[in-house]
């Protein structure tokens, strides 16, 4: 038993080593970020993109770091929203499949504030091909969640089978690192270059509990205020902002 663990913890190490760089955005740009990768994120009715906006207030790029927003809306007079918020995804325009994916960046803190970074399955309908969040912060917490979801999480409610989502500590006061790595049989996530949890492919009659292998995926980066999860925003603590240094995502051979 133990040779087999051993010689299954080299196999995996020996594959993770063959990955290589393919892709990476560092925010170096002057002005504003690449539209060939990036689209603000358009809103929507649920709680995450509730106060989705272009407004140019919510985005800035500042020192080679994209700089994500939630504002009290007191500028946009024919917007009701109470509050704005700056979101970008590569949806349409960069996908990513096998490999590990990681983000640099610093989060902040405010009542309310629900900074995330996550996936989403290109051109299937929700959930087809699965969510991966790799990283939700809510509030002043110094923890964050990542969590998979899929029609077997989802739809037939099966959340302990196995374990769909854990915690990893941070400081949300400084820069942290946050990774997913994805596998044909699992999902491996990690802060700070630390394996944090782990969601396997298993043997089981039920549809799609595992469906992330076989889509790729578009990357989301978006601050989220107030919802049913995070709780209410205090306007007081506005305007909050998350920094992104960079993203890179290398691809297993």
């Amino acid at each position: 038993m133990l040779l087999a663990i051993a010689l299954s913890s080299c196999a995996r190490l020996n594959y993770v080593r063959k990955s290589k760089l393919v892709w990476e955005e560092n925010f170096n740009q002057a002005g504003t970020f690449d539209k060939a990768k990036w689209s603000k994120i358009p809103r929507g009715t649920s709680d995450w993109n509730r106060h989705m906006s272009d407004f140019d207030s919510c985005y800035a790029m500042r020192d080679g770091k994209l700089i994500l927003r939630g504002i009290n809306n007191t500028s946009v007079l024919n917007d009701t929203s109470k509050y704005l918020t700056g979101g970008v995804y590569t949806k349409d325009k960069v996908s990513f499949g096998l490999g590990r994916l990681e983000i640099h960046a610093k989060l902040n803190n405010a009542t309310g504030a629900w900074p995330a970074f996550w996936l989403l399955a290109q051109g299937e309908k929700y959930p087809g091909g699965g969510e991966i969040d790799i990283m939700e912060h809510l509030n002043q917490d110094s923890i964050v969640y990542q969590t998979v979801h899929s029609y077997y999480t989802i739809t037939l409610n099966i959340k302990d089978n196995p374990k769909q989502g854990g915690t990893a500590a941070i400081n949300p006061g400084a820069f942290n690192t946050y990774a997913v790595e994805k596998y044909r049989d699992s999902l491996v996530f990690y802060v700070n270059e630390k394996r944090t949890f782990a969601y396997p492919r298993i043997e089981t009659d039920k549809k799609d509990q595992f469906p992330f292998a076989d889509v790729k995926h578009y990357l989301l980066l978006d601050m989220q205020l107030g919802g049913s999860w995070v709780g209410k925003v205090d306007p007081v603590d506005l305007p909050v902002e998350m920094e992104i240094d960079w993203v890179r995502f290398y691809e297993f051979k």
